[in-house]
């Protein structure tokens, strides 16, 4: 019996102490969320005042010597700090509020004279991901600060906060992504989808969502220099579930060899799918060469004919990617630069086509036989 009570209360230690842990959490994400509003508040506070030449030049010195004066131990409100408070206002302003932080004129510009900590969660716009403003409340201003302070693009940004917040990442590692470059590095695919998507929150995850190198670890090929288009696409359909997942987990799957007819002519889409959160087609032509100029106005072609005879009234324009083996950005981007529907251009490659090192690893099912 005594035993059998001890085992309970080894039970009950273990779930207090996760329940605490989780509250503790919970705590901490509520509390650094909180702070963030109180920042961005207080730079737009200083940034109101500051940027009108209202203060004089040592105004936030003299304010942060007199606060710390009048409330002993008050930490992160000194004037490095405040003036990053303000810098971080100005990042996020054009997002938050839909406006211009520090406007071309000046004198115009409203003072406010309270402070009102920014509600984040209640003045979301509608192009903003929760789980994308889960992840900006769940970083601390430090990790803000260097984001913001190293990148100067929108989608970068929120490529950092994502992978710092959904990964754990710590100062150090932040930092050494930023160096690294690991945004372009990770596959920022070239396309025209900044100029051709109008709807700001589809532009943000098709921009997101696409790589620049896919690697078909379900197809292998023996000559790497004669590939066959059709085999490739074969492959792909026979094994469309983990080709969808390597995409995204928002796809559905429409067909391969699409018919769409135009003026009585039948022409075939390569493979065709849907995408549940931007609420449009996305067609892939696969190539089994260099990307070539042409390959675009074929593909711009079918997107018309889908958004003509296939879209319905509530859905978005269609996007089309073109996959290829290779190819020149240059190229792609003179190509793309005065198309009118939204497209990009990626490559593919075999898992056989990798380096030495990365063929060396385990498939995902000798992972689930090893472990």
């Amino acid at each position: 019996m005594e035993q059998i009570v001890r085992a309970d209360y080894v039970q009950a230690v273990k779930a207090i102490k996760q329940a605490i842990q989780v509250s503790r959490y919970r705590v901490s994400r509520h509390a650094n969320g909180e702070s963030l509003g109180l920042y961005y508040g207080v730079g737009k506070y200083i940034s109101e005042h500051s940027r009108n030449a209202a203060w004089g030049t040592s105004a936030i010195e003299h304010i942060s010597n007199q606060l710390q004066q009048e409330m002993p131990g008050l930490k992160g409100f000194s004037a490095e700090n405040m003036r990053k408070m303000r810098l971080f206002y100005e990042a996020w302003v054009d997002v938050f509020e839909n406006r211009s932080a520090v406007p071309n004129n000046l004198g115009i510009m409203p003072i406010t004279t309270e402070i009102q900590p920014f509600m984040f969660r209640s003045a979301v716009p509608n192009e903003i991901e929760e789980q994308d403003l889960e992840s900006f409340l769940s970083i601390g201003f430090t990790h803000h600060v260097t984001i913001f302070s190293k990148t100067k693009d929108i989608s970068a940004r929120w490529f950092y906060i994502r992978k710092a917040a959904t990964e754990f990442w710590g100062y150090r590692r932040l930092e050494q992504a930023l160096r690294d470059d690991l945004y372009h590095a990770e596959g920022s695919m070239p396309s025209n989808f900044a100029q051709t998507i109008p709807n700001e929150k589809q532009r943000a995850i098709a921009m997101q969502t696409f790589k620049e190198n896919n690697v078909l670890d379900f197809w292998h090929v023996e000559d790497p220099d004669y590939v066959d288009e059709r085999d490739v696409e074969q492959h792909i359909v026979n094994n469309i579930k983990n080709f969808m997942m390597s995409l995204g987990n928002e796809f559905t799957f429409m067909g391969n060899q699409y018919r769409v007819i135009v003026d009585e002519k039948e022409r075939f889409i390569d493979l065709l799918f849907y995408h549940r959160r931007m609420r449009c087609m996305v067609a892939i032509e696969l190539k089994n060469g260099e990307f070539q100029p042409e390959y675009a106005g074929k593909l711009n072609f079918y997107l018309s004919a889908l958004d003509e005879y296939v879209k319905l009234p509530d859905e978005n324009p269609s996007i089309g990617i073109i996959l290829c083996r290779d190819k020149s950005n240059t190229e792609v981007e003179f190509t793309l630069r005065d198309m009118s529907k939204p497209l990009g251009v990626a490559t593919y490659c075999s898992v056989d086509e990798l380096p030495e090192h990365y063929r060396a690893l385990p498939s995902a099912d000798e992972l689930r036989k090893l472990m």
